[in-house]
């Protein structure tokens, strides 16, 4: 007969294993020697889905610098997969690419708005960090040689991320189009509209959450020794505006943190509206710019 157990070792001998110490799964193989890790869990929540990441490993037996993709959705939807409308058709794909250059792309889930209020969703990225720098001997990367890079709201998070983690201090963030500033009518936004996806990440017209909505502004978050910044902006951007853009980098600036500001004329929101090319050279731009810094 069986070894009877209470109902309480029963729900810890069933248990998934945490994070920490659970098995990679298989890796599935792509052009150039790169590999692909999907559906890894990192971090376990109380009361939420486990968070996952997919992470892109190049061929090199060298611990390999590393990129923190965070993708984009209005806060409130995405796929931790997906760079954007753009890329969608690219074969081989953005992440592929980034792997075949010799990086490591870790694209990471976070809490969504409907889920859990700010700082939920940074918390999230800060927990990613620290999983990949626990395992980094594991997986092959170099923690120490990390770029964060986000689209959209993404780039918002990829923003606050590099601007407020130290410990180990990022090497530098890419910013495509990401909201800068939660707290200043910037039309279409108002703050004071408790409906708009900065509303809902925040659990509250901003207006009414002053203190959060100026913590959760990359804008207000500028200090001097923050890591380098790559910010990426279409001149015609009508859900975001480019003043989020310009006025992050102005900030940068004036704290003596190395900027490149980079304005795509006649582009609209995730590139809407501009050329593959241009597209193309956008994406080649942030590559380098993640050579650069790693």
């Amino acid at each position: 007969m069986a070894d009877l157990v209470t109902p309480g070792e029963l729900r810890q001998l069933i248990a998934a294993p945490h994070p920490d110490v659970a098995p990679l799964p298989r890796a599935t193989p792509y052009a150039d020697g790169a590999r692909a890790l999907r559906g890894v869990p990192y971090a376990e929540v109380a009361d939420a889905r486990p968070l996952e990441l997919d992470l892109w490993l190049p061929a090199s037996a060298d611990p390999a610098p590393l990129v923190l993709f965070v993708h984009g959705g209005a806060w409130r939807r995405g796929r931790r997969d997906d760079m954007g409308v753009r890329t969608r058709g690219w074969a081989p794909g953005p992440f592929e690419r980034l792997a075949a250059a010799g990086f490591a792309v870790a694209c990471v889930d976070y809490r969504l708005s409907g889920e859990a209020i700010f700082p939920a969703p940074l918390e999230d990225l800060r927990s990613a960090l620290r999983w990949l720098g626990l395992r980094a001997d594991e997986l092959g990367v170099d923690p120490e040689r990390t770029v964060v890079w986000g689209e959209s709201a993404g780039g918002h998070l990829a923003s606050l991320l590099a601007l407020t983690h130290d410990e180990p201090r990022l090497a530098g963030a890419v910013v495509w189009y990401g909201p800068a500033d939660l707290t200043s009518p910037r039309p279409p936004f108002d703050p004071a509209d408790p409906t708009t996806p900065e509303a809902l990440l925040l659990g509250g017209a901003p207006a009414s959450v002053p203190e959060l909505a100026a913590a959760a502004s990359p804008l207000k978050r500028v200090h001097a020794g923050a890591p380098p910044f790559l910010v990426v902006h279409g001149e015609a951007d009508s859900m975001v505006p480019g003043s989020h853009g310009r006025d992050l980098a102005e900030a940068l600036r004036a704290a003596w943190v190395p900027v490149e500001l980079r304005t795509i004329p006649g582009a609209d929101h995730c590139w809407h509206g501009a050329t593959e090319d241009e597209v193309i050279r956008i994406f080649a731009a942030s590559l380098d710019f993640v050579r650069q810094h790693t």
